[in-house]
Protein backbone atom coordinates (compact mmCIF):
# COMPACT_ATOMS: atom_id res chain seq x y z
CA UNK A 1 0.00 0.00 0.00
CA UNK A 2 1.45 3.31 -1.09
CA UNK A 3 1.40 6.05 1.51
CA UNK A 4 1.16 9.65 0.36
CA UNK A 5 2.38 11.32 3.55
CA UNK A 6 3.57 9.54 6.64
CA UNK A 7 3.51 11.55 9.83
CA UNK A 8 2.76 8.66 12.14
CA UNK A 9 4.56 5.43 12.90
CA UNK A 10 3.47 2.63 10.61
CA UNK A 11 2.11 0.55 13.48
CA UNK A 12 -0.78 2.97 14.02
CA UNK A 13 -2.08 2.40 10.52
CA UNK A 14 -3.99 -0.56 11.89
CA UNK A 15 -6.16 1.70 14.05
CA UNK A 16 -9.70 0.45 13.63
CA UNK A 17 -11.51 3.48 15.00
CA UNK A 18 -13.37 4.33 11.80
CA UNK A 19 -14.45 2.87 8.49
CA UNK A 20 -12.46 3.18 5.31
CA UNK A 21 -13.23 6.46 3.48
CA UNK A 22 -14.94 6.84 0.14
CA UNK A 23 -12.77 6.84 -2.96
CA UNK A 24 -11.45 10.16 -4.17
CA UNK A 25 -11.53 12.03 -0.88
CA UNK A 26 -8.37 12.49 1.18
CA UNK A 27 -8.67 11.61 4.83
CA UNK A 28 -6.68 12.49 7.92
CA UNK A 29 -6.45 9.64 10.40
CA UNK A 30 -5.74 11.04 13.83
CA UNK A 31 -4.26 8.98 16.61
CA UNK A 32 -6.89 8.97 19.33
CA UNK A 33 -5.09 6.61 21.66
CA UNK A 34 -3.51 9.39 23.71
CA UNK A 35 -0.53 10.67 21.75
CA UNK A 36 -0.90 14.15 20.28
CA UNK A 37 0.56 15.76 17.21
CA UNK A 38 0.98 12.53 15.28
CA UNK A 39 -1.23 11.68 12.33
CA UNK A 40 -1.11 10.15 8.89
CA UNK A 41 -2.56 11.46 5.64
CA UNK A 42 -3.70 8.98 3.02
CA UNK A 43 -5.55 9.18 -0.25
CA UNK A 44 -8.79 7.28 0.12
CA UNK A 45 -8.38 5.52 -3.20
CA UNK A 46 -5.05 4.14 -1.98
CA UNK A 47 -6.47 2.68 1.22
CA UNK A 48 -6.39 -1.11 1.50
CA UNK A 49 -9.55 -2.84 0.25
CA UNK A 50 -11.90 -4.16 2.92
CA UNK A 51 -11.64 -7.80 3.84
CA UNK A 52 -14.03 -10.06 1.92
CA UNK A 53 -17.26 -11.22 3.45
CA UNK A 54 -17.13 -14.61 5.15
CA UNK A 55 -17.95 -17.52 2.85
CA UNK A 56 -21.38 -18.89 3.79
CA UNK A 57 -21.40 -22.49 4.94
CA UNK A 58 -24.36 -24.89 4.68
CA UNK A 59 -24.93 -24.63 8.43
CA UNK A 60 -25.66 -20.91 8.12
CA UNK A 61 -28.83 -21.67 6.20
CA UNK A 62 -30.04 -24.16 8.80
CA UNK A 63 -32.19 -23.29 11.80
CA UNK A 64 -30.44 -24.78 14.83
CA UNK A 65 -32.74 -24.72 17.82
CA UNK A 66 -30.05 -23.45 20.17
CA UNK A 67 -28.75 -20.66 17.92
CA UNK A 68 -29.38 -17.16 19.28
CA UNK A 69 -28.77 -15.74 15.79
CA UNK A 70 -31.24 -15.61 12.92
CA UNK A 71 -31.06 -14.13 9.41
CA UNK A 72 -33.46 -11.22 8.89
CA UNK A 73 -34.02 -9.48 5.56
CA UNK A 74 -34.47 -5.73 5.95
CA UNK A 75 -34.57 -3.23 3.10
CA UNK A 76 -33.23 -5.93 0.74
CA UNK A 77 -30.19 -6.72 2.91
CA UNK A 78 -29.74 -9.78 5.12
CA UNK A 79 -28.85 -8.93 8.71
CA UNK A 80 -27.77 -11.59 11.18
CA UNK A 81 -29.73 -10.73 14.29
CA UNK A 82 -28.50 -12.24 17.57
CA UNK A 83 -30.47 -11.81 20.79
CA UNK A 84 -29.05 -12.14 24.30
CA UNK A 85 -31.75 -12.82 26.90
CA UNK A 86 -30.88 -12.16 30.58
CA UNK A 87 -32.96 -15.21 31.53
CA UNK A 88 -30.74 -17.50 29.43
CA UNK A 89 -27.44 -15.74 28.86
CA UNK A 90 -24.64 -13.81 30.51
CA UNK A 91 -22.57 -11.13 28.77
CA UNK A 92 -18.89 -10.43 29.28
CA UNK A 93 -16.07 -8.58 27.58
CA UNK A 94 -12.83 -10.30 26.55
CA UNK A 95 -9.55 -8.78 25.43
CA UNK A 96 -6.78 -11.26 26.26
CA UNK A 97 -3.20 -10.65 27.37
CA UNK A 98 -1.71 -10.38 24.86
CA UNK A 99 -4.87 -9.42 22.98
CA UNK A 100 -6.48 -12.28 21.11
CA UNK A 101 -7.00 -10.18 17.96
CA UNK A 102 -9.41 -12.80 16.53
CA UNK A 103 -12.46 -14.81 17.45
CA UNK A 104 -10.67 -17.99 16.41
CA UNK A 105 -7.81 -17.43 18.87
CA UNK A 106 -10.28 -16.66 21.63
CA UNK A 107 -12.19 -19.85 20.83
CA UNK A 108 -9.00 -21.92 20.90
CA UNK A 109 -8.07 -20.49 24.32
CA UNK A 110 -11.21 -21.72 26.07
CA UNK A 111 -10.90 -24.71 28.40
CA UNK A 112 -13.14 -27.73 27.89
CA UNK A 113 -15.22 -26.91 30.96
CA UNK A 114 -15.92 -23.29 29.94
CA UNK A 115 -19.57 -22.22 29.61
CA UNK A 116 -21.10 -22.74 26.18
CA UNK A 117 -20.87 -19.74 23.90
CA UNK A 118 -24.11 -18.61 22.29
CA UNK A 119 -22.25 -16.12 20.07
CA UNK A 120 -19.42 -13.61 20.14
CA UNK A 121 -18.64 -10.45 18.21
CA UNK A 122 -16.09 -7.66 18.02
CA UNK A 123 -17.24 -4.88 20.30
CA UNK A 124 -15.57 -1.51 20.30
CA UNK A 125 -12.85 0.50 18.63
CA UNK A 126 -9.18 0.05 19.35
CA UNK A 127 -5.62 1.15 18.69
CA UNK A 128 -2.89 -0.54 16.67
CA UNK A 129 -2.24 -3.09 19.43
CA UNK A 130 -5.89 -4.07 19.70
CA UNK A 131 -6.40 -2.19 22.97
CA UNK A 132 -9.63 -0.23 23.49
CA UNK A 133 -9.53 3.53 22.94
CA UNK A 134 -12.60 4.11 25.10
CA UNK A 135 -14.09 2.93 28.37
CA UNK A 136 -13.52 -0.77 28.88
CA UNK A 137 -14.37 -3.01 31.83
CA UNK A 138 -13.75 -6.75 31.96
CA UNK A 139 -14.78 -8.85 34.98
CA UNK A 140 -15.31 -5.61 36.96
CA UNK A 141 -11.75 -4.48 36.23
CA UNK A 142 -11.50 -1.16 34.40
CA UNK A 143 -8.74 -1.37 31.81
CA UNK A 144 -9.50 1.93 30.08
CA UNK A 145 -11.13 5.10 31.38
CA UNK A 146 -14.08 6.85 29.77
CA UNK A 147 -13.00 8.81 26.69
CA UNK A 148 -14.80 12.17 26.44
CA UNK A 149 -12.28 13.76 24.08
CA UNK A 150 -13.14 15.41 20.79
CA UNK A 151 -11.62 14.08 17.60
CA UNK A 152 -12.24 12.67 14.15
CA UNK A 153 -13.65 9.35 13.02
CA UNK A 154 -16.78 7.44 13.91
CA UNK A 155 -15.82 7.06 17.56
CA UNK A 156 -15.93 10.83 18.00
CA UNK A 157 -19.14 11.41 16.05
CA UNK A 158 -20.89 12.52 19.20
CA UNK A 159 -22.86 11.45 20.98
CA UNK A 160 -21.01 8.19 21.27
CA UNK A 161 -21.94 5.74 24.00
CA UNK A 162 -21.31 2.84 26.35
CA UNK A 163 -22.78 -0.66 26.40
CA UNK A 164 -22.50 -2.00 29.94
CA UNK A 165 -24.14 -4.20 32.52
CA UNK A 166 -24.09 -5.97 35.84
CA UNK A 167 -25.60 -9.42 36.23
CA UNK A 168 -28.66 -9.62 33.97
CA UNK A 169 -29.19 -5.86 33.70
CA UNK A 170 -27.74 -4.45 30.49
CA UNK A 171 -27.95 -0.89 29.24
CA UNK A 172 -26.73 1.54 26.62
CA UNK A 173 -26.21 5.20 27.47
CA UNK A 174 -24.62 8.12 25.71
CA UNK A 175 -21.15 8.82 27.05
CA UNK A 176 -22.23 12.04 28.78
CA UNK A 177 -25.26 10.35 30.34
CA UNK A 178 -23.06 7.50 31.53
CA UNK A 179 -20.55 9.98 33.00
CA UNK A 180 -23.29 11.86 34.84
CA UNK A 181 -25.39 8.99 36.16
CA UNK A 182 -23.29 5.82 36.57
CA UNK A 183 -21.23 5.70 39.75
CA UNK A 184 -20.72 2.01 40.38
CA UNK A 185 -18.38 0.02 38.19
CA UNK A 186 -20.31 -2.52 36.09
CA UNK A 187 -19.37 -6.14 35.47
CA UNK A 188 -18.60 -5.30 31.84
CA UNK A 189 -18.52 -2.23 29.65
CA UNK A 190 -17.32 -1.04 26.26
CA UNK A 191 -17.39 2.42 24.74
CA UNK A 192 -17.84 2.95 21.01
CA UNK A 193 -19.45 5.35 18.63
CA UNK A 194 -21.48 6.81 17.28
CA UNK A 195 -24.76 6.08 18.96
CA UNK A 196 -27.19 4.82 16.34
CA UNK A 197 -30.47 5.34 18.16
CA UNK A 198 -30.99 7.63 21.15
CA UNK A 199 -34.29 7.43 23.05
CA UNK A 200 -36.00 6.07 19.95
CA UNK A 201 -34.58 8.68 17.57
CA UNK A 202 -31.80 8.10 15.06
CA UNK A 203 -28.55 10.00 15.76
CA UNK A 204 -29.06 13.54 14.37
CA UNK A 205 -25.83 13.44 12.33
CA UNK A 206 -26.67 10.18 10.55
CA UNK A 207 -28.19 10.80 7.13
CA UNK A 208 -30.94 8.62 5.70
CA UNK A 209 -28.59 6.87 3.29
CA UNK A 210 -25.09 8.34 3.13
CA UNK A 211 -22.40 7.31 0.64
CA UNK A 212 -20.30 5.36 3.18
CA UNK A 213 -21.32 1.70 2.97
CA UNK A 214 -19.59 -0.98 4.99
CA UNK A 215 -20.30 -4.33 6.60
CA UNK A 216 -21.26 -3.13 10.08
CA UNK A 217 -22.10 -4.48 13.51
CA UNK A 218 -23.76 -2.95 16.53
CA UNK A 219 -25.84 -3.55 19.65
CA UNK A 220 -29.09 -2.27 21.09
CA UNK A 221 -31.07 -2.96 24.27
CA UNK A 222 -34.86 -3.24 24.11
CA UNK A 223 -37.50 -2.26 26.65
CA UNK A 224 -37.46 -5.76 28.14
CA UNK A 225 -33.71 -5.63 28.78
CA UNK A 226 -32.67 -8.00 26.00
CA UNK A 227 -29.53 -7.11 24.05
CA UNK A 228 -29.87 -7.22 20.26
CA UNK A 229 -26.69 -7.61 18.21
CA UNK A 230 -26.63 -7.28 14.43
CA UNK A 231 -24.10 -7.73 11.65
CA UNK A 232 -24.81 -7.16 7.97
CA UNK A 233 -24.16 -9.62 5.16
CA UNK A 234 -23.09 -6.86 2.78
CA UNK A 235 -22.15 -3.18 3.04
CA UNK A 236 -24.89 -0.81 4.22
CA UNK A 237 -25.13 2.87 5.06
CA UNK A 238 -25.23 4.16 8.62
CA UNK A 239 -28.84 5.21 8.04
CA UNK A 240 -30.02 1.75 7.04
CA UNK A 241 -28.10 0.18 9.90
CA UNK A 242 -29.66 2.56 12.42
CA UNK A 243 -33.15 1.93 11.04
CA UNK A 244 -32.72 -1.80 11.62
CA UNK A 245 -32.28 -1.22 15.34
CA UNK A 246 -35.13 1.28 15.49
CA UNK A 247 -37.65 -0.57 13.32
CA UNK A 248 -36.76 -4.29 13.56
CA UNK A 249 -34.89 -4.83 16.82
CA UNK A 250 -37.00 -2.04 18.36
CA UNK A 251 -34.26 -0.88 20.68
CA UNK A 252 -34.72 2.67 22.03
CA UNK A 253 -30.94 2.95 22.35
CA UNK A 254 -28.39 1.35 20.04
CA UNK A 255 -24.64 1.69 19.64
CA UNK A 256 -22.37 1.24 16.64
CA UNK A 257 -19.57 -1.22 17.35
CA UNK A 258 -17.49 -1.09 14.16
CA UNK A 259 -17.41 -1.52 10.40
CA UNK A 260 -15.37 -3.36 7.74
CA UNK A 261 -13.71 -5.55 10.39
CA UNK A 262 -17.11 -6.64 11.79
CA UNK A 263 -17.05 -10.35 12.71
CA UNK A 264 -19.31 -12.96 14.30
CA UNK A 265 -18.80 -16.35 15.90
CA UNK A 266 -21.99 -18.43 16.00
CA UNK A 267 -21.03 -21.96 17.16
CA UNK A 268 -24.51 -23.40 16.56
CA UNK A 269 -24.28 -22.56 12.86
CA UNK A 270 -20.60 -23.27 12.47
CA UNK A 271 -19.86 -19.67 11.58
CA UNK A 272 -16.47 -18.18 12.45
CA UNK A 273 -15.68 -14.93 10.64
CA UNK A 274 -12.04 -14.16 9.95
CA UNK A 275 -11.24 -10.60 8.92
CA UNK A 276 -8.69 -8.03 10.00
CA UNK A 277 -7.17 -8.12 13.49
CA UNK A 278 -9.77 -7.30 16.13
CA UNK A 279 -9.72 -5.65 19.54
CA UNK A 280 -12.29 -6.02 22.34
CA UNK A 281 -14.72 -8.93 22.03
CA UNK A 282 -18.18 -9.33 23.54
CA UNK A 283 -19.06 -12.90 24.45
CA UNK A 284 -22.58 -14.14 25.16
CA UNK A 285 -22.62 -17.41 27.08
CA UNK A 286 -25.41 -19.77 28.09
CA UNK A 287 -26.06 -19.85 31.81
CA UNK A 288 -26.50 -23.63 31.89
Amino acid sequence: MKRVTILLATSLLSLAACDEPQAGDPVIRTDISGEKGKEVAMKADEAPPPSPSPTPTPSETAQPEDSACQPVRFEDVVFTHCVADPAEHRVRMVLGSPTFRSLAKFSASRPDNAPRVAFAMNAGMYDGEGKPIGYYVEERERLQELNRNDGSGNFHLKPNGVFYGTGGTWRIKTTEDFYSTVGDRPDFGTQSGPMLVIDGVIHPKISEDGPSKRIRNGVGVDADGKAHFAITARPVSFGQFARFFRDVAKTPNALYLDGTVSSLWDPARGRMDTRADLGPLVVVEFKD
